[in-house]
Formats: structure tokens, C-alpha cells, sequence
């Protein structure tokens, strides 16, 4: 089964740039170590993940025109910080291997293949 983790908020009110450079580098260890731990367990492979800059836009078709605009966003398209799409063989095993990465809040869905 493939997975979207979306890296939607920091827990506790954490701010990125406000992490000092030594606490942004432990969370990027814990990003490692959560590639690690996916990479060596059967089954399981991260197939994508990034970090989102900071400049959202919205794409849509209004009256048959493509629009774009900078916002207004729903509250919580504003805080998307980064993704993972993930392979793992089940829930169990992916909510597992999720709670190796930082005290995020994450929004996750599975791939629908029936689409496409």
C-alpha cells in the first residue's frame, strides 16, 4: 500500500526558524533515522518526501479559465511543511514507523489505485 504523510504542524507550537541550528539538527537526525528505520523493514520504502518552501498558491478552473491566486487558504494549507510517500505492507506498520520522526502533526491518507 502507498501512503501520503503530510507534515502538517509542528506539536507544541514549535516554529522551524525559531529552532535553534543545533535543535533543527537533531530534527533532521530523526528525519534520518526514520529513512533508516523505513529502509530496513521489508516491504516498506519511502517513494518520495520533500520539505515545502513557503509559497503556497491555489490552481483552479472558474468558469472554464485557469485562475491562480496566493490565498485565502484553508487554515491548514498554510502550515504544510513537507510530505512523505510511502510503501509499507499496512497501517499498523506505517503508524509504527512514523512515531521515529519529530513530534509532528501529520494528516495521513492512502493512495487510492483505483483512480488512474
Amino acid at each position: 500500500m502507498k501512503f501520503v504523510v503530510l507534515l502538517v504542524d509542528y506539536v507544541d507550537d514549535v516554529n522551524w526558524n525559531d529552532l535553534s541550528e543545533e535543535e533543527q539538527a537533531t530534527w533532521m537526525l530523526e528525519h534520518q533515522r526514520f529513512d533508516e528505520a523505513v529502509g530496513s523493514r521489508e516491504g516498506c520504502r519511502i517513494v518520495a518526501g520533500e520539505a515545502l518552501a513557503d509559497d503556497p498558491f491555489v490552481f483552479a478552473k472558474r468558469d472554464g479559465l485557469p485562475a491562480v491566486t496566493e490565498g485565502p487558504f484553508a487554515e491548514g494549507t498554510e502550515l504544510i511543511g513537507g510530505f512523505y510517500l510511502i510503501e509499507a505492507p499496512d497501517r499498523d506498520t506505517l503508524v509504527e514507523l512514523l512515531a521515529v520522526l519529530p513530534a509532528y502533526v501529520m494528516e495521513i491518507r492512502s493512495v487510492d489505485t483505483s483512480v488512474g
